[in-house]
């Protein structure tokens, strides 16, 4: 249960922030932003402060229950002996598991739904064949929102050449494909014969399937052996997490200046932000979630879409 919260109400904010970083940093790796966040990092795990309106907000993490109590004791007690004069009241909520944070409410879900471009016959009919085909894997198709979004990124990239790691049931490709200008190609890569034979009669039947190269390999054997220099306008990643940072290496230094990578599930339905979930998608997610933030070859954005997405767009 690693993740806990609290809103502190106070017309000073920023002195307590300040107070924290200045006495735990003794003991701490402790940050202060020009933006008034800080961030502290304890020994039993990490706390993030951040000023807001009448007060400040505190995330506490850690990797277990002991531990997280051991967090909140420590910035608990101490604020109270900065708070002479001052009543503070910290409230924590009750710790939560990382993949108990992350939910999207079913109103909000159906409103982003039904406030979109309307899928077409097409789309809908991919969608129920693939429920029929495939069980419990239907959950992999990406939604019709962020079909959207793939469809206007790609026409707004001017892409000739876009490339998917992760085809399934095609629904994404014909999102890509539309997207693509006249004359545009889009590389799609997957190793099942199976789900991409459903894809191939819809790729017909949306017109988009001369545009699609499919190949049915290792992804990375695929990407591997596209040119090096950047050739790539825009990629959609949505395949297995493991290999995530190697498939955005080999795409990311094959992308155009002002090329976009498009990369699926960074949130792993809310594990990469609890530390306790230490599965290898997990481990690879997050490696990958900091690599780009860290990327001077990018600029990006995450983008609580779904279970998270990254749009990295390649500069220079």
């Amino acid at each position: 249960m690693p993740h806990s919260t609290a809103y502190v109400m106070t017309d000073r904010p920023d002195r307590y922030i300040g107070q924290l970083v200045a006495h735990l940093g003794h003991d701490a790796e402790a940050v202060l932003g020009g933006d008034g966040r800080a961030v502290i990092d304890l020994r039993p795990g990490r706390c993030v402060l951040r000023p807001c309106a009448g007060g400040f907000e505190m995330i506490a993490t850690a990797a277990g229950e002991e531990a997280l109590a051991g967090v909140r004791d420590v910035v608990t007690g101490h604020l109270r002996r900065f708070a002479t004069g001052e009543d503070l009241v910290v409230d924590w909520s009750p710790p939560l598991a990382g993949d108990a944070v992350w939910d999207v409410s079913p109103v909000v879900d159906d409103y982003l739904l039904t406030h979109c471009s309307p899928a077409d016959e097409v789309l809908r009919d991919l969608v129920v064949r693939t429920r029929e085909e495939t069980g419990g894997a239907a959950g992999m198709q990406i939604s019709h929102d962020e079909g959207a979004l793939l469809t206007m990124l790609a026409r707004m990239s001017g892409a000739r050449l876009a490339v998917e790691v992760g085809v399934f049931t095609g629904y994404s490709s014909i999102c890509i494909a539309r997207g693509l200008p006249p004359g545009g190609r889009l590389l799609a890569c997957d190793v099942s014969t199976e789900w991409t034979s459903i894809a191939r009669n819809y790729w017909e039947r949306a017109g988009v399937a001369d545009r699609i190269d499919l190949r049915i390999a290792p992804a990375l054997e695929t990407l591997r052996a596209l040119p090096a220099e950047p050739v790539v306008g825009f990629a959609f990643i949505d395949a297995d997490k493991v290999s995530y940072p190697d498939y955005y290496e080999e795409v990311v230094t094959r992308l155009c200046p002002g090329g976009l990578v498009v990369v699926d599930n960074v949130f792993q339905g809310g594990r990469v932000f609890d530390p306790a979930f230490q599965g290898d998608a997990q481990l690879a997610v997050r490696r990958l979630n900091e690599t780009i933030a860290r990327d001077e070859r990018v600029e990006s954005v995450m983008l609580p879409v779904r279970d998270g997405i990254t749009i990295a767009r390649r500069v220079g």
